[in-house]
């Protein structure tokens, strides 16, 4: 949904960054409004979001579904930084994310939900190596099943865009043996065996909230 937005804002960001040092005269106050254009829309789409999130947080509150990290055993959730690093992290803005999770983290150094945020940010950016060390260092103290599969699933995504497959895919089997009802590792053991197509991970990370 996000995507295509994004896409177009960071292409004209680039355009702003090429230009605005040789600009001069009306190229540069075009450049200069397009940056406040794209600075207003920014801070726009946050407020927004963070106002989207307090409704979707009332409503997880009353869902069936029992969370993997209920606000009782989570007091991270009610932390300003964790909130801001969710609403970056869902505008697919996941440096800003990383570096408000890292200050949730600074007070909740033992948060699994934080740890997992700022490994799968990492993955996003294509950092493989780190996400690989987070993820693996929260595998031993997973014990939700959602929670495990998930990781699962993520470590294997890491190991397909090394190109290590069969490793990948013996990852994702682990995430389907560890919660079948997961939809990413079917879909990924798909990806592998076509040897084509997008991973998936992270994609169900809110349903553990």
């Amino acid at each position: 949904m996000f995507q295509h937005v994004f896409a177009e804002m960071n292409n004209m960001l680039d355009e702003i960054v090429k230009h605005y040092p040789s600009a001069n005269g009306p190229q540069k106050q075009a450049l200069i409004q397009n940056w406040n254009m794209l600075k207003n829309m920014s801070e726009g789409i946050i407020e927004e979001w963070l106002h989207f999130e307090e409704k979707m947080a009332i409503f997880r509150e009353s869902a069936i579904s029992p969370p993997v990290f209920p606000s009782t055993e989570a007091p991270e959730l009610q932390l300003d930084e964790f909130v801001r690093g969710q609403g970056y992290y869902k505008l697919l803005m996941f440096r800003p994310a990383i570096a408000q999770f890292e200050l949730a983290a600074a007070i909740y150094p033992d948060s699994l939900l934080i740890r997992l945020y700022i490994a799968m940010s990492y993955l996003h950016l294509g950092d493989t190596s780190r996400a690989f060390e987070g993820l693996k260092s929260l595998l031993p103290l997973a014990d939700d099943k959602r929670l495990k599969a998930m990781i699962y699933n993520a470590l294997g995504c890491v190991q397909a865009l090394n190109g290590c497959t069969d490793k990948a895919e013996e990852y994702f089997a682990l995430a389907i043996h560890s919660d079948p009802t997961l939809p990413d590792p079917l879909i990924n053991l798909e990806v592998c065996h076509k040897k084509g197509g997008e991973l998936q991970y992270g994609s169900q990370l809110i349903s553990l909230l």
